[in-house]
């Protein structure tokens, strides 16, 4: 089993910044790519952005310029930095992990959910 737990999310105003945090936690032996990903009201779900073990990243293009991921691979930690947030940011983001557990199983993990309003 494998957990994460999402953090930083909130009320902002637009152009303001927010940092997300997502740490994954369990019997986890690698992990081969994490991510964030959001759904608006009425829409579906959308990568927003992700990044490999080694540090690759795919934004969407409506991120592009504006958010940022990173990773702390020893912590098992992504972070997504959001600046000139936008009303349209609005979402509720989730993170996700997928790697190997230690009994050598494939795992695919979202975690609970995090709001971020973007509004004045």
């Amino acid at each position: 089993q494998v957990q994460l737990v999402e953090s930083g999310g909130g009320l902002v105003q637009p152009g303001g910044s927010l940092r997300l945090s997502c740490a994954a936690s369990g019997s986890i032996f690698s992990i081969n790519a994490m991510g964030w990903y959001r759904q608006a009201p009425g829409k579906q779900r959308e990568l927003v952005a992700a990044i490999s073990s080694g540090g690759s990243t795919n934004y969407a293009e409506s991120v592009k310029g504006r958010f940022t991921i990173s990773r702390n691979n020893a912590k098992n930690t992504v972070y997504l930095q959001m600046n000139s947030l936008k009303p349209e940011d609005t979402a509720v983001y989730y993170c996700n992990a997928y790697g190997s557990s230690w009994s050598l199983q494939d795992f695919d993990s979202w975690g609970q959910g995090t709001q971020v309003t973007v509004s004045s």
